[in-house]
């Protein structure tokens, strides 16, 4: 069983910064990329940054030098440094692993419950 919890979200004010946190845990063999995502309602839920188990990023253009994308392997945990918050940036966020399950063997990927980012005026 492999669980994803997520933590760190709230309410903050334009310009702020949080930080959100992702934790994996139960039977995991490896995980391969780690990311983020956001949805708000109406829309179709995107990607706003990944990692790879080499280090590689990939950010969303609306959040490219602003978001740091960064991951504990040893923690299994991935983190979200969202700095200079922007209106716009209000969405419940999703973390999400790709991963090789321990009990299965078997690669799977699996969503955090979502944290939710208030970003007011």
């Amino acid at each position: 069983q492999v669980q994803l919890v997520e933590s760190g979200g709230g309410l903050v004010q334009d310009g702020g910064a949080l930080r959100l946190s992702c934790a994996a845990s139960g039977s995991i063999f490896s995980i391969n990329t780690m990311g983020w995502y956001r949805q708000v309602p109406g829309k179709q839920r995107e990607l706003v940054a990944s990692i790879t188990s080499e280090g590689r990023t990939n950010y969303a253009d609306s959040v490219k030098d602003r978001f740091i994308i960064f991951r504990n392997n040893a923690k299994n945990t991935v983190y979200l440094q969202m700095n200079s918050l922007k209106l716009e940036d209000t969405a419940v966020y999703y973390c999400y692993v790709d991963l090789m399950s321990g009990s299965t063997t078997r690669r799977d990927d699996y969503w955090g419950q979502g944290t939710r980012v208030t970003v007011s005026s």
